[in-house]
């Protein structure tokens, strides 16, 4: 099987239900309120970011808390052989407007933080309407469109709804989930790059840059 490094995350809470445990990964299935706390789509966000890896993971838990581990593999020589670092300075900002627009609180502060720190002017909003009031009050270089977004427009309205107010805003697509016919109607109205999450520093400032440079 080779080497893995295990990392391990635990609570000493209640524990997970016997019918709850096994869908926990599953997209969109959660015990929270829908438009109150997010959508629930953490747990499946962290398989697919396994899968990525090729890695596994493992759940126990029990009445007294609940442990994850996740296995990485430690051989990176299959992955890196062929790569090179792209200087940092290649893909940095020069102050322009960013929006990011996501449901989930997690995914909006990393690219913020990640925005940001390239030398971006961010902002974000948590859904598809309130994507499209922004854009009608504020004038952005570019969108960083999640396309689900359980509980309100998804990403391709959106953007069907933000180019009636903004003729060829740009924007680049973000998912944690395959491309769907959403993305690709959405690149034909002009969206650019598809950006399968969970994305790298490098990864979602490329994108921007790449977009921002058409």
């Amino acid at each position: 099987m080779g080497e893995y490094v295990r990392l391990s995350v635990s609570d000493n809470g209640p524990g997970i239900s016997s019918g709850d445990i096994d869908r926990i990964f599953e997209p969109f299935y959660t015990k929270k309120v829908m438009g109150g706390s997010g959508t629930g789509l953490g747990l499946a966000v962290v398989w697919n970011t396994i899968q990525e890896h090729d890695g596994y993971i493992n759940v126990r838990s029990t009445e007294k808390g609940t442990l994850f581990e996740l296995f990485f593999p430690a051989n990176t020589d299959r992955r890196m052989k062929g790569q090179q670092e792209i200087p940092l300075e290649e893909y940095l900002g020069q102050g322009e407007k960013i929006l990011v627009v996501d449901d989930e609180e997690t995914q909006r502060e990393i690219a913020c933080g990640i925005l940001v720190r390239l030398g971006y002017d961010v902002a974000s909003v948590a859904g598809g309407e309130a994507a499209v009031q922004y854009v009608k009050l504020h004038r952005v270089d570019l969108m960083v469109l999640d396309m689900l977004m359980p509980g309100g427009i998804n990403g391709r309205e959106t953007y069907e709804r933000v180019l009636a107010v903004r003729p060829g805003q740009r924007a680049i697509i973000a998912s944690g989930f395959s491309e769907t016919e959403d993305v690709k109607t959405a690149q034909r109205l002009g969206a650019g790059r598809y950006l399968k999450k969970p994305y790298t520093f490098e990864t979602l400032g490329l994108a921007v840059k790449e977009e921002l440079e058409k």
